[in-house]
């Protein structure tokens, strides 16, 4: 990389030139290519199209959340305490590695027991790069939109997928 200050031809990711010390990193910034990559890269979780929340309490019984699961047509619901704030996730996996082939009743048991806690979550103001490097780092297909604790929506891949879709469809 050459450095705007003294010209000099630096080694590719150096964070200083060897030269003259002035600061490279800022030259160093990725630049999209592409609609899709600019949407990615600047658009924040505000501009998906919101999504009610699902929420039910701790001592709700697996077999209410599954059945609201089925009702509202959602993959994930969240676990909150009395005054909104997010304590848990409930998804079709923790129904499935965590709830299926248990034998003591599990259905009548709450839905705390099984929940994930504390999980991953963002911003309405995070960029759509750090919610799909959220959600392919931790291995999640929904991940909750917070705003000062308490969910405003949950944003799954499909969501994701449909505004890609858009931008590519849009765009021709």
């Amino acid at each position: 990389m050459i450095c705007p200050s003294c010209g000099h031809d630096n080694v590719p990711g150096n964070e200083t030139c060897g030269n003259c010390q002035q600061s490279l990193t800022t030259l160093d910034l990725p630049a999209a290519g592409s609609r899709v990559e600019k949407s990615l890269m600047n658009d924040q979780v505000n501009v998906l199209p919101p999504k009610p929340v699902v929420t039910v309490r701790p001592e709700t019984t697996i077999r209410r959340t599954i059945a609201l699961m089925l009702e509202k047509d959602v993959g994930a619901i969240l676990v909150v305490d009395d005054a909104g704030k997010m304590l848990g996730i409930f998804s079709e996996r923790d129904l499935l590695t965590r709830v299926a082939g248990l034998s003591d009743h599990p259905l009548d048991q709450s839905v705390g027991q099984f929940m994930t806690p504390r999980p991953t979550a963002v911003h309405q103001h995070d960029t759509l790069n750090y919610v799909l490097h959220k959600m392919d780092g931790g291995g999640h297909r929904h991940v909750p939109v917070l705003d000062d604790g308490r969910p405003t929506s949950v944003i799954s891949v499909r969501d994701m997928l449909r505004h890609i879709l858009k931008l590519c469809k849009d765009h021709g």
